[in-house]
Order: C-alpha cells, then structure tokens, then sequence
C-alpha cells in the first residue's frame, strides 16, 4: 500500500485500484490507504457465475467503503459461451497447453451446467454470453465489466447483454441450482 501510496503522492496516478484481493485482505489495505490519504476508487475482482467468492462479503465492503466493482474474466474464460456447449473446440483456449483455463478444467459436468445455462438464455433471448454479463451487471454494486474478446462481433455480441439485464426469482433460482 505503501508503493501504491507513493506513486500517487508522486502524481503518476491520481488514485489506486486493487484487484482480487478478498474481503478482509482488502478491508485492511482500504485502512492502510485510508490512513495514508490515498483515495481507492475501484476493486477489480474474478468474477462469473463460475467463480462467485466475491458474494461473501467483498461486494458488500465495497458497497460500505464507495468502491468501484468491475470484474474480470465474467465469461470464465470463454466457458460461459456457446464455444464448448458440445465439448473443447480445437481453436479453443482450452485446447492450448498453456493459458488461464486447461482442458481439465472443462469437464463433463461443467459442459453439462454450461448446456443448461443456455437453454435458460435462449428462453431470454439472449447468447449464453449477454446472459453472464447481464448475470454480473444485475447488482448494483458491479460497477461495470471487463470483457475479453478476440474478434470484433464480440465486443458487439457482449453489449446486448444491456438489452436485458433484469432477472425474475425463478431465473436466479435456476441459475444457483444449476451452478450447485
């Protein structure tokens, strides 16, 4: 916090973000920054129906604290496309030795939730994709969203998730029971 501090009071930066720390790791470095007189005004957490660890508590200190949330890697890695509904595509990132996300990690009953969050889409009206993002963008806390894309009609593919961001109890409902 201390490095982070100085180059603020340096004027290489206006402000600090963090990113992935977890609730208590980033109470304490909001004190530290606090005490300091260094404003942080974004937390940049993992986060997708995937991977939720932010829900137990981070969202709710930044919330308390007026912190920015806007998450990385909502789409798990291209997993919550349409891309492996029907296994690990050769060209995929999966397919690669190296990466963020292995072939392991793509199992059986992942495709199978995967499956079955698109059919949930698809009654939306939306790619598994618009989903995610809608996913993450429903709570008000989520400040906005970071998206990785690789070609240019996905940038375009990602902001219809805008279209439609609201979320009946049944289709939470659903989602949760789909993700257990």
């Amino acid at each position: 916090m201390a490095a982070l501090d100085l180059i603020v009071r340096q004027g290489k930066a206006l402000y600090i973000g963090l990113s992935n720390y977890k609730a208590e790791e980033a109470a304490k470095a909001l004190t530290i920054l606090r005490s300091l007189g260094t404003p942080c005004l974004i937390h940049q957490p993992k986060y997708s129906m995937f991977e939720r660890w932010v829900e137990g508590g981070l969202l709710d200190l930044l919330e308390k604290e007026g912190i920015g949330c806007i998450p990385f890697s909502p789409l798990a890695q291209g997993l919550l496309t349409d891309k492996y509904l029907k296994g690990i595509p050769q060209d995929s990132r999966a397919a690669k030795s190296t990466g963020a996300l292995q072939e392991d990690q793509v199992t059986a009953d992942k495709i199978e939730k995967i499956q079955r969050l698109n059919e949930l889409a698809v009654k939306r009206d939306q790619t598994l994709a618009q989903m995610a993002l809608a996913w993450i963008l429903k709570d008000k806390r989520v400040t906005s969203v970071l998206i990785g894309v690789s070609k240019p009609e996905q940038v375009m593919d990602s902001l219809q998730c805008m279209q439609n961001t609201w979320f009946t109890d049944d289709e939470l409902q659903t989602i949760d029971g789909i993700l257990k």
